[in-house]
């Protein structure tokens, strides 16, 4: 029987047997989507097996989710250890970034290692190309499956005669369904098409990856609610022109999530970077005014970055405060802190600041050493090389400690270096003997171990 359509409003959820600009009901505009309507007996009809019933917490079984490894280690670290069988996985990234590459090299290398059935379906790439992309990778993908189709019926159908244990769909938004009306990657198709490849992945035990498009603003395009439906969402990031990409994960049902994997592009397609920090601390040869090391952590993973401050006069009636890598409004917050509670004033200064190798620091860990290289671009005085700092600073002009501290040392030292500040609820018990940590406890102090 051919599936009823309506329209229905996001806000009220109101239906009606027409799309218009604005709701009848509650008056908003632009909030009437094409949906599938299923009578009750309907959804009746399809529940299978038993009703559920209530447990208490105690008596539920605990049981070791299995995994599947992908090839790649650090996929397998944002992921948690690896891919849950049935579980479903957004992968979102700007275009030419490396999805597709990242994807191909980690069912070639599954199919390798395990010996899986794995099925790349693609809607954009024809597969004489995706043949040749492999071929230029040098992959071991001869057994690899392709299909391109971009229409979901045909699509369930394959994959349970197939029953892979790997299915890539290549995009989300390439993929409709005959139900609707609507065209391709539009809000209806994309969360139709969403729902019914997420049931199939719970009923098969088949795990799916979704690509998925990015609009200007880096989000995935598409209804918030596809985040809320898939098990796991991914972010491959990086700059296009630039080497390295990273993949970060932003929704993790079965691990962490802010774990970062670190990629290289080269021209045998991504190679694992397992020492991140050894290649983004390509350090100069001489100690320069304005730069510093921090340790910064990323899900699990502590990495050393550099931080570089450039201050300036300024040519102009407003002076400039921009960043590369971390919030611009934190930069100014530092500088204000900076001015009434070290005494160092910035006004009729342009202030500079980023985080080199293209990784953004999110967390409030980055304030001490932003700090400290500004103070050292300022009076054109070079920090020593074997430093490092690390700790947030409040308003009041106290240094606040971060978590993982000690971790966060013990990774400086494996580098080299032998001389931190940290605050003070971050010192290790005892100190270690082979690195001079400096403790402190409010920005004064701080500015006075310069």
């Amino acid at each position: 029987m051919k599936a009823k359509r309506a329209f229905q409003c996001q806000a009220c959820s109101a239906t009606f047997s027409k799309w218009a600009g604005q709701c009848a009901e509650c008056g908003q505009w632009n909030c009437i989507v094409e949906t599938v309507v299923t009578s009750g007996n309907e959804r009746r009809g399809r529940a299978v097996g038993a009703p559920a019933r209530v447990h208490a917490l105690a008596d539920v079984a605990r049981e070791e989710t299995p995994r599947l490894a992908t090839g790649l280690s650090e996929l397998d670290r944002v992921l948690g250890g690896g891919l849950v069988t049935g579980s479903v996985v957004l992968l979102g990234g700007d275009p030419g970034i490396g999805k597709t590459t990242l994807l191909l090299q980690s069912l070639a290398a599954l199919k390798s290692v395990a010996g899986v059935t794995a099925l790349y379906v693609s809607g954009e790439e024809s597969a004489s190309q995706i043949a040749l992309r492999a071929e230029r990778l040098k992959l071991q993908a001869q057994d690899l499956l392709l299909l391109t189709e971009t229409d979901l019926d045909r699509i369930l159908d394959e994959a349970k005669k197939l029953k892979p244990a790997v299915m890539v769909v290549d995009s989300i938004q390439t993929v409709f369904s005959e139900a609707l009306q609507s065209p391709p990657g539009s809000v209806a198709q994309v969360r139709e098409c969403a729902g019914r490849l997420v049931s199939f992945a719970k009923a098969s035990g088949t795990a799916v990856y979704l690509v998925g498009h990015v609009t200007k603003d880096g989000s995935i395009a598409g209804p918030r609610v596809l985040e809320h439906m898939v098990d796991a969402t991914l972010y491959f990031e990086g700059d296009p022109d630039g080497r390295y990409r990273m993949i970060r994960a932003i929704k993790n049902r079965f691990g962490a999530v802010n774990e970062l994997g670190v990629f290289a592009m080269s021209d045998g397609g991504l190679r694992e970077v397992s020492n991140p920090s050894a290649i983004l601390l390509s350090r100069h040869g001489e100690p320069v005014p304005g730069s510093v090391v921090m340790v910064t952590r990323e899900g699990t993973r502590p990495l050393l970055v550099e931080v570089q401050a450039l201050v300036d006069e300024s040519q102009l009636g407003n002076s400039r405060r921009l960043t590369v890598g971390f919030d611009q409004n934190r930069l100014a917050l530092l500088l204000a802190v900076l001015n009434r509670h070290g005494g160092v004033s910035t006004a009729g200064m342009d202030v500079y600041a980023n985080i080199v190798g293209g990784v953004r620091v999110s967390e409030t860990g980055v304030d001490l050493a932003i700090v400290l290289a500004v103070m050292s671009s300022l009076r054109n005085r070079p920090l020593p090389m074997d430093l490092v700092a690390f700790g947030e600073i409040g308003l009041a002009g106290e240094i606040r400690p971060v978590p993982g501290g000690p971790e966060r040392l013990r990774e400086a030292a494996k580098h080299g270096f032998k001389r931190a500040i940290v605050p003070r609820g971050n010192a290790p018990k005892p100190l270690p003997a082979d690195m001079e940590v400096r403790v402190v406890t409010r920005l004064e102090e701080a500015l006075r171990d310069l």
